[in-house]
């Protein structure tokens, strides 16, 4: 307000003061006697200027700022949908790898289970056909060493007489030869067949 107050005891100590303006000296816009004219003028070209800015001009840049406005304001309101429609697909992306990997997890659990029923079957089956075979060998064993002593006996019955008929030339009963070999068998069944 101060500033206002002094410019406007200026300017007025100018009007006054003819001596002041310095029209005398060779400046005719500052001699009094041409200003009336020249506030016309004045008026004039900027009451048009002022009407051509505020008819032309300025509405166009209004509408202008306007337009950048609302332009700015729906880029805006795109972006923040956009926004939003980037969450949401990110969110429904992450669910569906979730969904992906539990699924990738249970069918990989599933598969491991039926191996492992499978690998488990065959075992159980593998078990069971050592075991038969098992029990089928030992079922011989046992048969050859029942029969072996009988086969032994009858092996030593046969080299038995062979040899006593190579030795003394004639042929020996072959029941008294089986009665001394099934003597000793007897004898020695313990020792050698483990009963």
């Amino acid at each position: 307000m101060l500033k206002k107050i002094n410019f406007y005891f200026i300017l007025f100590s100018f009007l006054y003061h003819g001596k002041v303006l310095a029209s005398e000296g060779g400046m005719p816009q500052l001699n009094t006697e041409f200003w009336v004219s020249q506030i016309f003028w004045l008026t004039i070209i900027f009451g048009s200027l002022y009407i051509l800015l505020s008819k032309l001009v300025l509405p166009k840049i209004s509408n202008n700022l306007e337009a950048r406005k609302s332009q700015i304001a729906e880029n805006i309101e795109t972006a923040e949908e956009q926004r939003k429609e980037s969450d949401q697909k990110l969110k429904d992306y992450e669910k569906i790898i979730n969904d992906a990997k539990i699924e990738a997890k249970n069918i990989f659990n599933q598969t491991r289970e039926k191996i492992l029923r499978d690998i488990n079957n065959k075992k159980e089956s593998l078990e069971k056909e050592i075991d038969e075979e098992i029990n089928k060998a030992e079922k011989e064993i046992l048969d050859f060493k029942k029969k072996s002593p009988e086969k032994i006996n009858k092996i030593a019955i046969e080299t038995s007489a062979d040899l006593i008929k190579q030795i003394i030339g004639a042929e020996v009963n072959n029941s008294s030869i089986s009665a001394i070999v099934e003597d000793i068998s007897k004898k020695n069944e313990g020792k050698y067949y483990g009963n």
